[in-house]
Formats: structure tokens, C-alpha cells, sequence
């Protein structure tokens, strides 16, 4: 009897974690499936550069896979039943279950409407793929002068509107910021953050709280109303839904609630990774959803899954950050320089090297979902026919 993992979702950490275990457990004892919607993986950190109009590399699951073991599941997952340890999925052919012993869930999230009437209507996102490119077509039909506001002031609408910004110079880009420009960067940061957004031209509303979105202009909360021949919203990621219909123990916000190896704290067959989970980091603080979060979460699971199978050492990597990178365009970055628990210190890096800093973490992230067991043993360890609470046991040869 073969121990089945079935991990939810195939964006940076979902990807990650199936590729890790393929490459540290024995096909013959396990089956690994790998289920996600798009049959390419999709580099979430460039859906900016692909909003305006840059071709990105082709990445396809089954390229990258191949000889691995994974099998992948090109459909939409729409229910989990923990209890019953089912996942039921939809694709071309219909409605299917599929029975798992462990299930790592990394559905990820969305982009997140804050409530704000209008939004959904009139609002465009770059949270996926979809929604990068409906952004680029109505880009590519905008004349010279309209204005596009990005609502939000976080890294993703920094990167948004200086990417816009430096790609059509001819429109007039906005920026619209519940609080400061930049509030969350060191003062080199922030002032190197002002310059580039002076250089582009870039018009920027601080404190600047949007209450509504219309199809022509976004009110903030002074009953200002700004122009907007297109409204990009970047306020904020919010979860899939599906672990709220569970038994699962969530937040409000609907992550699933881990402990530190990613396990689900009321049910241990679970591991959930990436946004989908509520993983706290140093100073009890929660991570912040991104894939600087994902891939370490990832990597814990992965080897957690691992350790509990044959009985190894569990990890106990700290989950920490070292900084924030911010693409300013194509020519201009940003590297804040942070404490464990993403706090900014004075070292910032800036410039173009600072933009090249970031093209190389945006391509390690990438080359790691391909090469998911950098700096690990691959050794593939053998299953054992002992039969634990999650199914057989799995221990490494001696």
C-alpha cells in the first residue's frame, strides 16, 4: 500500500514541496499528486512586468516533472473533506475525489477587495495570470495622457506603478496610499523610493484611503475623486476560501492555523503552506503573504512530511527574513535590508544593481520550483510497512 500525498495547488510553495518530496521518498512506496488549474506554473512576482506587455518564459508542469514521479491534475479543486481525507476536484471530464493520507494544502490567495464597493466591477488585479493579462489588453488600448491609478501603497503596488510608469511614459500614473510612500522602508529607502517616483512622473496621493471605485475615477476618504481611466487594485492578498468550509481550525481570515513544521493544529494529516497558512515567525508575528514566505514554508513541510514517515529529525529551520526586494521598473530597484521579523533597518541597496539584485532572486525563486532540493540530500528513503495514524511509515535504509 502505497502512502498518498496530495498537495493543493502548484504556485511557488505548492510546487516546491511536491518536487521535494518526489526527490526524498521512493516512487515505489509513495504516490505524489500535484493538483492545480493552469497546466504552467505561473511567476507571481512578474504578473507587473506581464501586465505591460512583457513576454514571459514558458514553464509547463510537465516539463518540469518529468521523471519525477509527481502526477499532475490539471483541474479546480472545490472541496476538502478532512475528515473523510477526500479532496474533490473538477475538470474537462467531470467531478472527482481524490483520497489522500497526507494532504499539503497551498491553494494560496487572491486579491483581496477590502470590501470597497466598486472594486470588483471596475477594478483590475495582478494577483494571477487572468487577471495580468485583461490588465495588459486595456493598457495597450489606453491614449496618450488617461490616467491609471494603483491603489495601494505595499511592494506590489510600488512595483505596479513604476513598472506602468516606465513602460508607457505617456500616460499619467497614480499612485493612491492609506499611508506614507514608502512607510514601511528605512529613510534611504524612502528617499531613493521618492526619486524614481519623481524621475517617472509618478503622482502620489499618501494617506490617501480609496472608499469607492468607479469606472472613471476612485474616491478616497475626504470625498476626493480622482481620474481613473483604469484602477489597478493592489490593497492586499485574502485567501481561497475552501478551508473555511472544513473542519480544519482557521482564522478570521481564513488561513489554516500550523504549528512550526506547517502541520494543521487540529488536524495532523494536513500541512498547509504558503498564503494559505498562518505561520508565526519571530516575535510571534505572523509571516507576511508572499513567496518570500512561501518557499521556506515549503521547504519545512516538505522535510516535516519526510521526518514523521521515517521516523527522522524533524526541521527546525527559524523562518526569518533578510529584506524586501522592490523592482522600481526595469532599471531601478530596491533592496530594504531587514531584521528577522521584517522590520527595516538603515542598510538599504539601491539602483541598478539593486534592480539586478532582484532579476536574480526573481529567477532563483523560479529555478527553485524546478530544483526544489537546493543545498539538501536528495537520497530517496524507502517505505517501511508499519502502519501509523497517517498511513505507512516510511524509514531510511541503514
Amino acid at each position: 500500500m502505497q502512502h498518498r500525498i496530495v498537495v493543493l495547488g502548484a504556485g511557488y510553495a505548492g510546487a516546491i514541496a511536491a518536487g521535494r518530496l518526489a526527490r526524498r521518498l521512493h516512487r515505489e512506496d509513495v504516490t505524489i499528486t500535484l493538483v492545480n488549474a493552469e497546466p504552467d506554473f505561473v511567476e507571481r512576482v512578474r504578473m507587473h512586468q506581464l501586465a505591460v506587455g512583457q513576454d514571459l518564459k514558458p514553464r509547463p508542469f510537465s516539463e518540469m516533472f518529468a521523471d519525477t514521479g509527481v502526477e499532475l491534475k490539471l483541474a479546480k479543486v472545490t472541496g476538502v473533506e478532512v475528515d473523510r481525507r477526500t479532496v474533490t476536484v473538477i475538470d474537462a471530464e467531470g467531478t472527482e475525489e481524490l483520497a489522500y493520507d497526507t494532504l499539503v494544502y497551498a491553494l494560496g490567495s487572491g486579491w483581496n477587495t477590502q470590501g470597497v464597493p466598486g472594486t470588483t466591477e471596475h477594478a483590475h488585479q495582478i494577483a494571477g495570470r487572468p487577471g495580468a493579462l485583461r490588465l495588459r489588453e486595456r493598457l495597450a488600448g489606453l491614449d496618450a495622457g488617461q490616467p491609471v491609478v494603483v491603489v495601494g501603497g505595499g511592494l506590489t503596488g510600488l512595483e505596479a506603478a513604476t513598472e506602468i510608469a516606465e513602460a508607457r511614459p505617456d500616460l499619467d500614473v497614480v499612485l493612491a496610499a492609506r499611508g506614507g510612500l514608502g512607510d514601511s522602508l528605512a529613510p534611504k529607502g524612502r528617499r531613493h523610493l521618492r526619486k524614481v517616483f519623481d524621475k517617472l512622473g509618478i503622482t502620489v496621493h499618501e494617506h490617501a484611503a480609496v472608499t469607492g471605485v468607479e469606472a472613471d475615477r476612485v474616491t478616497i476618504a475626504d470625498g476626493k475623486a480622482i481620474p481613473a481611466a483604469v484602477t489597478v487594485w493592489t490593497a492586499g492578498f485574502a485567501v481561497h476560501t475552501i478551508a473555511e468550509a472544513t473542519a480544519l481550525e482557521v482564522t478570521d481570515a481564513g488561513q489554516i492555523v500550523v504549528d512550526g513544521t506547517m502541520r494543521s493544529v487540529s488536524h495532523p494529516d494536513v500541512y498547509a503552506i504558503g498564503d494559505a497558512a498562518m505561520v508565526t515567525g519571530p516575535g510571534d508575528k505572523p509571516l507576511r503573504m508572499s513567496c518570500a514566505s512561501g518557499a521556506p514554508t515549503a521547504w519545512q513541510a516538505a522535510d516535516a512530511i519526510v521526518a514523521r514517515l521515517t521516523g527522522g529529525k524533524l526541521p527546525n529551520v527559524p523562518l526569518r527574513y533578510f529584506n524586501q526586494c522592490i523592482s522600481l521598473g526595469r532599471r531601478e530597484g530596491l533592496i530594504q535590508y531587514v531584521t528577522a521579523d521584517d522590520r527595516a533597518v538603515r542598510a538599504a541597496l539601491t539602483g541598478r544593481i539593486a534592480a539586478r539584485y532582484k532579476e536574480l532572486v526573481c529567477k532563483g525563486a523560479a529555478w527553485s520550483v524546478t530544483n526544489p532540493t537546493l543545498g539538501m540530500p536528495t537520497r530517496r528513503r524507502r517505505v517501511v510497512r508499519e502502519q501509523t495514524q497517517a498511513g505507512p511509515a516510511v524509514k531510511a535504509p541503514a
